[in-house]
């Protein structure tokens, strides 16, 4: 009941703070951007003239996990930029104001109070990542060719547990500090330096969650799912568990303090 409560709050703020409306649309528009501009950049710069006659632009066609993996890429940079934005302030912004402190005066857990705010989070961001895919996914279909809906709802599945991880961190932050940019901050940072160390090391950091992309890009050129996805997947949750239970610990500390 407690853990409910506070979950249905997180949910009707984020409705009051147009959470629910505008990353949705920023993320649908990101994962539209790149399929359609590509497929209509011929077209764009033939109109726009100014060139020498005979001149003409060969530019190739992307195919279609091509062009479906340009949706998932933009919402794996500036989709987890806007995830990390609008958690930032989700514990910090509390503790600065001093309603953290009014909402732990009464009998309330800790972890409720983490996980709830978490959840409804979370929820959020499946949401947006689920429309937001649904829709490039149409316009893939209608502009490149068709996409096995099935291929689309697995690497859907595989980037809403990479985005858990991603909100993971920010919690864990938000635990630490009541400054929401150093929370933005440290916590792109820290998402920075896992995909440049898993990139370097992909060879042998096999199971890093930052690869959780790369393997869905094979699975949409080969149709099959690497094994090693499992384990970054398996990673991905244990760590984002691991990063929740230091910042209910956290912030028992700081009560006691």
């Amino acid at each position: 009941m407690q853990w409910q409560t506070i979950f249905k709050k997180e949910l009707t703020e984020n409705w009051r703070n147009f959470k629910w409306i505008w990353v949705p649309i920023v993320f649908i528009i990101f994962a539209v951007m790149d399929p359609v501009t590509t497929y209509y950049l011929p077209i764009i710069l033939e109109s726009a003239g100014n060139m020498p006659d005979g001149a003409s632009f060969d530019i190739p066609i992307p195919s279609v996990a091509e062009a479906m993996l340009m949706s998932f890429n933009e919402l794996g940079v500036l989709g987890v930029l806007i995830a990390v934005v609008a958690s930032m302030g989700i514990v910090s912004k509390e503790v600065k104001s001093g309603v953290y402190e009014l909402i732990l005066s009464k009998p309330v857990s800790f972890t409720n109070y983490i996980t709830a705010k978490y959840t409804a989070m979370l929820s959020l961001l499946a949401f947006s990542l689920v429309i937001s895919l649904l829709v490039g996914w149409y316009y893939v279909t209608v502009l490149y060719g068709e996409l096995s809906i099935t291929q689309l709802i697995v690497s859907t599945s595989f980037f809403i547990i990479y985005f858990m991880l991603i909100l993971g961190i920010v919690m864990l932050f938000n635990s630490f500090f009541k400054s929401q940019g150093l929370v933005a901050f440290l916590s792109i940072i820290t998402i920075i330096a896992l995909n440049t160390i898993s990139s370097i090391y992909s060879h042998v950091l096999t199971w890093s969650p930052a690869l959780i992309s790369d393997y869905i890009g094979l699975y949409f050129f080969s149709g099959e799912l690497e094994s090693e996805i499992w384990l970054s997947s398996a990673v991905a949750v244990a760590l984002t568990v691991l990063c929740l239970a230091i910042a209910v610990t956290t912030l028992k500390n700081r009560a006691l303090d």
